[in-house]
């Protein structure tokens, strides 16, 4: 049998918004920030990205996660209590950012969650550190080896809150990274990022109601998280994210001058990627993309697919520089297993390779009988008809 390398296109899918403005002229007003479409995981702005930050409270993200892990793992759980400490308590006062805990008081680790992730208590921080860890420096130790591992080169964590300390920094490449592990490994839990407020119910004590301090929540409502934060050195900074017509992007940002310029640009960044960029889905994970012809299978044809999410993001109006081709030598042979690798789906933009990705059968295709092959055989030799 003659094997012939193949080419199908395949159709694709697109998520469009209405351009606005010039996006070669785009500047944020920050000094460190950077753009991602979630889907594709393209960058789509940067302004000095590696540069050395203090995270301040987007600390509270790795905080937050290193509970979410344990709690997944069932080691802790959100009934769990901590104990509150003197070190904890000294942090709960006007002034601070605090949960308003109480020395000696019992706290269940939603309660410091909601706390830590929706008013920023920095008291509530060492609370669940302390009670996870035994003493902060022990759950730093923990968020720095956490960070290493989902991929944040340039950041080491020295306390669970983000206070000042030389030893504690990122870069807002890094807390991209570990907003994406958040929001993608966490999405139930991610629920608590978008919450306008919360009720303390404080034992010995009235109730306290807290605003979140993500003020982009209000201005915009598409903003789902994720994280503020300040400090006298680093000035205003903030992660966040929106979904619109199931498509996110996630921004950081640093060194904005103003609480008030931290929402609106960072709000500019946002909704620049929903106007200046297409992302389109080129296949779903596990869905067929297309029939490729089978030789000498029970099935004509074998449905391919591949093991991933695969999606590009580009510049509005330049869909007609995209495409998708999966190439394979075929027909393919039976007997075919289901997962057998077939081919190759190449992603081409402006003609040049964007991305590959292995193409997979769908089912299995068995073997057809003896005579059948001969006829198919015959078919093939006088007609090229598989």
């Amino acid at each position: 049998m003659i094997k012939l390398i193949n080419k199908k296109i395949i159709p694709l899918v697109f998520f469009i918004f209405f351009i606005q403005g010039n996006a070669n002229s785009f500047n944020i007003k920050a000094s460190t920030a950077i753009l991602q479409d979630f889907l594709s995981g393209e960058i789509l702005y940067e302004k000095e990205p590696d540069r050395s930050i203090y995270p301040a409270s987007m600390t509270k993200i790795m905080t937050s996660i290193i509970a979410f892990d344990l709690i997944k793992n069932g080691e802790i759980s959100l009934d769990d209590k901590f104990l509150i400490s003197e070190k904890a308590w000294r942090l709960s006062k006007p002034g601070n950012s605090s949960m308003f805990i109480m020395l000696n008081d019992e706290v269940t680790v939603e309660d410091l969650l909601r706390g830590i992730i929706v008013v920023s208590g920095n008291d509530s921080c060492v609370a669940l550190a302390e009670g996870i860890a035994g003493t902060e420096e022990a759950f730093a130790e923990l968020m720095t080896a956490k960070a290493i591992e989902i991929g944040m080169t340039n950041t080491n964590f020295s306390n669970s809150s983000g206070l000042n300390d030389p030893d504690n920094y990122s870069t807002v490449r890094d807390i991209l990274i570990m907003s994406n592990y958040l929001i993608k490994n966490y999405p139930t839990f991610y629920e608590y990022f978008k919450e306008l407020e919360f009720t303390w119910e404080r034992t010995g004590g009235d109730p306290i109601t807290q605003p979140n301090t993500n003020s982009l929540l209000n201005r915009n409502r598409l903003v789902d998280g994720i994280k503020t934060g300040y400090l006298a050195v680093e000035k205003y900074s903030l992660a966040s994210s929106l979904v619109k017509n199931e498509r996110r992007l996630i921004a950081v940002g640093s060194g904005f001058k103003t609480k008030a310029s931290r929402s609106k640009q960072s709000n500019r960044l946002l909704n620049y990627g929903l106007s200046h960029f297409d992302t389109i889905k080129i296949a779903k994970k596990n869905e067929i993309i297309i029939e490729i012809d089978t030789w000498l299978g029970k099935n004509k044809t074998v449905g391919v697919h591949v093991k991933e999410d695969i999606y590009k993001t580009i510049k509005k109006a330049k869909k007609k520089n995209l495409k998708a081709i999966v190439e394979y030598n075929g027909p393919i042979k039976a007997p075919i297993e289901k997962d057998q690798e077939i081919g190759i789906l190449k992603v081409y933009y402006k003609e040049e390779l964007s991305s590959e990705h292995i193409v997979y059968s769908s089912t299995d295709v068995k073997k057809v009988n003896l005579i059948s092959r001969l006829l198919k055989s015959i078919n093939y030799l006088i007609w090229g008809d598989v």
